[in-house]
């Protein structure tokens, strides 16, 4: 068995078909792998794939190979970027990722904490979804992220801040004359909240919901803020999001705080366990000054 075979299984799959993924994402041809997907099963010893004139499907077998066959590939991408890195020792970076618009809250801490390093060092920032940033903290591709703590990656996390959740809504919407909204208000709405691969934040919202002994049914399940604050504008409905949209609201957008005690979803610094960067262990030991600068810490 070969990582291409790997590969291809995996396109095949994530495309929902063979003519898609050999013409668009692997640039081979549809029986060659056709070919590839059989010499799989057949070192493999069962259907991975059972094929209709309405695609490709996963069977139990492919269902249980997909989980192992990505982790592997992960692997291997982390170990070439290990690889790279080894090869260029005099080069010191330090890679940081944020969770889109927590930059704008973090970022000026962060780079307070490496003061004494930044003369000898390149850092790069990047900003991206909570499971991507995990992901690219696993292929080494990132040295910290501030992110959710995401349960299916191994990773290291230290808690730094637990953010509130907030209604947010249209501008004009009948609510914005009230100071604080109680979750009763959202039955009879259209209601937006995380999606399956926001998991945590769906987790915390679907529990606050049945604390609240309010019974409403998800609209639109969404991946990011930018998705939800799109949805609140062209559905009129109301949003429940993590407090740091209000770093990125347009004017057709508006906030307000739940009444009572809100939920609270935890804000991490992620790393790999497995990365053995100096700067990463300097940074880790002060993560105390990070907390203490929190949006919302009392000092």
């Amino acid at each position: 068995m070969e990582l291409r075979h790997l590969r291809y299984f995996v396109a095949v799959v994530e495309e929902g078909s063979l003519t898609t993924a050999a013409e668009l994402r692997l640039h081979t041809s549809q029986p060659s792998l056709s070919r590839q997907i059989r010499d799989l099963e057949y070192q493999v010893g069962a259907e991975l794939l059972s094929r209709s004139v309405h695609g490709v499907e996963l069977t139990a077998a492919g269902t249980a190979f997909l989980v192992h066959a990505r982790l592997a590939l992960t692997q291997v991408e982390a170990a070439v970027e290990a690889a790279r890195r080894a090869a260029q020792p005099a080069r010191k970076t330090f890679a940081i990722g944020f969770q889109t618009g927590h930059e704008m809250n973090w970022l000026p801490q962060a780079m307070h904490v490496l003061r004494d390093e930044l003369k000898s060092i390149q850092v790069t920032i990047s900003s991206d979804y909570s499971p991507d940033l995990a992901e690219a903290l696993v292929r080494g591709r990132l040295d910290v992220a501030f992110l959710r703590v995401e349960p299916t990656f191994d990773l290291g996390y230290e808690v730094v801040d637990h953010e509130p959740l907030i209604v947010l809504m249209p501008s004009d919407h009948r609510l914005t004359s009230r100071e604080a909204i109680h979750p009763r208000e959202f039955v009879g709405e259209i209601f937006i909240g995380g999606s399956n691969k926001a998991s945590v934040l769906r987790a915390v919202t679907e529990d606050y919901l049945r604390r609240s002994g309010v019974d409403i049914k998800l609209d639109h399940g969404v991946d990011n803020m930018a998705m939800a604050m799109s949805l609140v504008a062209s559905t009129r409905g109301l949003a429940l999001m993590p407090a740091y949209a209000k770093n990125l609201l347009p004017w057709s957008v508006v906030s307000r705080p739940l009444e009572g005690e809100a939920p609270t979803i935890d804000l991490a610094v992620g790393y790999s366990k497995a990365n053995t960067s100096p700067i990463l262990k300097l940074f880790l030991s002060r993560l105390e000054e990070l907390r203490a600068a929190a949006p919302g810490a009392t000092h």
